[in-house]
């Protein structure tokens, strides 16, 4: 969906991004990593020409980007930031209609699409459609924030720390929206963040990035297994690689026939889900439940064997 080739970015004589390449499938979620003036947000900003390269070609969809003039091509590419960027003299409505009314559309099919939207995003229409963004709470300021990102049905959605300045709680809701929504619209996301824990939850493949360059680009397992510099192991924390690998795996896939006393855990929940419950509990073993039935146990020295390594 997206192919980025010897991306480059100069300021000054600086140079920001340093010949990136890599690609985005299309329907998958692509998380750019690393810290402060590494170049990530340069390198988001850039896909949609709000950035000019210095040097390098962005294609989208097998055509190149500079095809089309830059407003052209934004209005196609959905766009959403830390403080969700909400127009605060429009209500609601208006502003995740924005798009979609400066593309031309229909007031029946704009406002079936906001309606739409904000039921997704399990905000009732009836009730917020005309709010202004002041009369919302931080997380239902960063829905509708989404929404309007997502309002003219884009291909692509770029989204530069989106849940930043959410505290833990509503950071984690929003990050679950996220994967609901594109699960079911199969958006080609390109998401930026500080947070390698937001990295791993959210990414089909995590782009790590060091002074303009990109220092490994690879699924989660891969990462969090064999980073491929001194600095992704860095970016990973000391001592956080086995929980980290315990996060990206499911119950179900460790569970073996037999029965265990106490409360059950889910089959869906993360192996890491399942080693807190048993050091807490002080049980070695937990029985698994799937759709309110067990179906077998789950052992801590199972758990104890994922997390030493990948198979």
């Amino acid at each position: 969906m997206i192919e980025i080739r010897a991306l480059s970015r100069l300021y000054a004589g600086r140079t920001a991004v340093d010949r990136v390449s890599m690609d985005v499938e299309r329907g998958e979620i692509a998380v750019v990593v690393g810290t402060s003036g590494s170049g990530k947000t340069t390198l988001l900003r850039m896909i949609n020409r709000l950035v000019e390269p210095s040097a390098g070609t962005v294609r989208i969809d097998g055509r190149d980007h500079r095809d089309l003039p830059a407003h052209a091509l934004r209005r196609g590419i959905g766009y959403a930031i830390q403080g969700h960027g909400l127009f605060p003299h429009r209500t609601v409505a208006e502003n995740i209609a924005t798009v979609p009314g400066l593309l031309g559309w229909e007031r029946s099919r704009i406002d079936a699409r906001v309606d739409g939207l904000l039921a997704q995003f399990g905000l009732d229409p009836a009730e917020f459609r005309d709010r202004m963004p002041r009369e919302l709470s931080g997380g239902q300021q960063q829905r509708v924030g989404v929404a309007r990102a997502l309002a003219a049905e884009p291909a692509i959605l770029l989204m530069d720390e989106p849940f930043g300045a959410l505290d833990p709680v509503l950071r984690a809701k929003a990050q679950a929206d996220l994967l609901a929504i594109q699960a079911s619209t199969g958006t080609t996301i390109v998401l930026v963040t500080h947070d390698m824990d937001e990295a791993i939850r959210l990414g089909s493949r995590i782009a790590v990035m060091d002074a303009g360059r990109l220092v490994q680009y690879a699924r989660p397992a891969e990462i969090v297994a064999r980073p491929a510099a001194p600095f992704v192991e860095a970016l990973l924390g000391p001592g956080e690689r086995a929980f980290r690998l315990l996060a990206l795996a499911r119950v179900e896939e460790e569970t073996e026939p037999g029965t265990a006393p106490g409360t059950p855990v889910a089959a869906e929940a993360t192996l890491r889900e399942a080693l807190a419950e048993s050091l807490w509990s002080g049980r070695e073993a937990l029985p698994v439940s799937r759709g309110g039935s067990l179906i077998g146990r789950i052992t801590r020295a199972a758990l104890a064997r994922r997390a030493a390594g990948p198979r």
